[in-house]
């Protein structure tokens, strides 16, 4: 099977299962909190954390890993990854209490962090530099339209059949992707003589965790709390920490060579800008319209489908798209789709059209799908063939950097604003934050360079070449 022209599409289509079968419940659990704090006699703000935990978590260990999958091989990791991936999901279904929720959920999300990086290596492993922004669509779709779904489906599944089945469902999912990635996946030969740099690994985290930490628990706590201070001076000292010591470690987690390639540090600081804007959107609309449009939840529901449904059509569609006006033209024209969207939004007040709402969520989809191929395609082949698991892993932190400090950003605008601007206003405000940030992703998109699109005719005999004939 692995000499058939259709093994790389096989390929794709394998880890993209196994990616939503992890991502869909990052997030799932956020209409329910309410009654999950009821059910387990605990509070809101402590439940709070079944969300939060799962997305540090997700950001935190990914470089880690990543770079596990470039030293020890992608397909043993991935598979490592959902067997563990499965078994938390059966832990959490059974869970007692809020604190067993919370560790369960975080555990499987620790773990579930290398089906990214390790799609991403594989995925773009089977295909031809030129021809990866194709198959990155499909990820991008995947990788970002699960959590998406989850957030849109999780209400009335929670209601017909409660919280504990959505995990129950996931065991089977898991399984089935471990089985066929078992069968049907390629293995990566290991490096040899290459150690892996746990101190990098581990100040790394530190830094992601008292960012993300501070910024989601501040506006609760104050931001003078010594914890919350003691986070954001922890975070940037971290940071230069980890710089100095890959700077002198024979290998390093992440090379740092590379941030001084355009088309990996723009590409991973623009999915950072869009992000923050398209989730922190997406996190504070349904509130938005329950709050102050009054709409019931059914009716949330099937409007915000609009964002997803929109991302799955674009993601794949500009994936072949890019391979025509080149990746910086689609990832700029996709992180101005995200800027138009915030913009639309903030316009919004009781009485707006439905199809008003229903567009501007359609623009944050279509940007994101339009933008996040080109940049993750821009950022692998930005890399040695070796890294692509970390550098996969880099993206997948930033990313996910963007999307909790997008919404907690957002989401305190739209609080902290009403008492002085009142509810619509306080929203508006919140949007534009969001459209600026965007709009801070336009110009860095800018400075991704396309990739070289002229194709030399591959040799005879060189097993790319049937690949090729597929692609064409």
């Amino acid at each position: 099977m692995a000499t058939s022209p259709r093994y790389p599409w096989i390929v794709l289509a394998v880890v993209l299962f196994g990616l939503f079968s992890v991502g869909f419940t990052i997030t799932i659990l956020s209409v329910s909190i309410p009654s999950i704090a009821a059910e387990f006699d605990s509070n809101e703000s402590t439940v709070t954390w079944v969300v939060t935990g799962p997305l540090l978590a997700f950001a935190v260990a990914g470089p880690a890993m990543g770079k596990l999958g470039d030293l020890y091989g992608h397909r043993r990791v991935y598979c490592w990854s959902m067997a563990w991936v499965g078994a938390f999901a059966a832990l959490t279904a059974l869970s007692w209490n809020a604190g067993s929720l919370i560790g369960f959920r975080t555990l499987g999300a620790a773990t579930g962090a290398a089906v990214g990086p390790a799609s991403i290596a594989m995925i773009n492993r089977m295909f031809p530099r030129e021809r990866r922004v194709q198959a990155m669509g499909y990820w991008a779709m995947v990788g970002a339209g699960g959590p998406v779904i989850g957030v849109v489906a999780g209400g009335p599944i929670v209601e017909a059949f409660g919280w504990r089945w959505i995990f129950i469902v996931q065991v089977p999912l898991t399984c089935l992707a471990l089985l066929l990635a078992l069968i049907l996946l390629p293995e990566t030969a290991p490096r040899e003589r290459v150690a892996f740099d746990w101190r990098g690994a581990l100040v790394l985290a530190v830094g992601a965790t008292s960012l993300l930490f501070a910024i989601n628990r501040g506006p609760l706590w104050g931001w003078s709390d010594p914890f919350i201070l003691a986070g954001l001076v922890l975070a940037p000292v971290a940071v230069a920490s980890f710089i100095w010591l890959e700077a002198r470690v024979p290998s390093p987690l992440l090379p740092l060579p590379y941030l001084r390639r355009r088309n990996f540090s723009f590409a991973i600081i623009t999915q950072f800008f869009t992000n923050f804007a398209y989730m922190g959107g997406l996190l504070i609309t349904p509130i938005f319209l329950y709050r102050v449009f009054d709409f019931s939840a059914t009716k949330v529901g099937g409007l915000m489908v609009a964002r997803p449904l929109a991302f799955t059509i674009a993601g794949p569609l500009a994936g072949y798209l890019a391979l025509r006006v080149g990746e910086r033209t689609a990832a700029v024209a996709g992180s101005m789709c995200v800027v138009a969207s915030m913009l639309a939004l903030s316009t919004l007040a009781p009485g707006t059209s439905e199809l008003v709402i229903i567009t501007a969520l359609a623009l944050s989809g279509i940007g994101l799908g339009c933008s996040a191929p080109s940049l993750a395609a821009s950022m692998v082949n930005s890399v040695d063939e070796h890294d692509i698991g970390v550098a996969g892993a880099f993206q997948q932190l930033m990313t996910q950097l963007g999307v909790v400090i997008g919404i907690q950003v957002m989401l305190t605008v739209s609080v902290m604003r009403t008492d002085a601007v009142g509810e619509v206003a306080a929203y508006g405000e919140a949007y534009l934050v969001g459209g600026a940030m965007a709009a801070i992703g336009v110009v860095t998109a800018w400075f991704v360079r396309s990739s070289n699109r002229s194709v030399p005719a591959p040799a005879v005999g060189d097993p790319t070449s049937a690949v090729e004939t597929a692609l064409v």
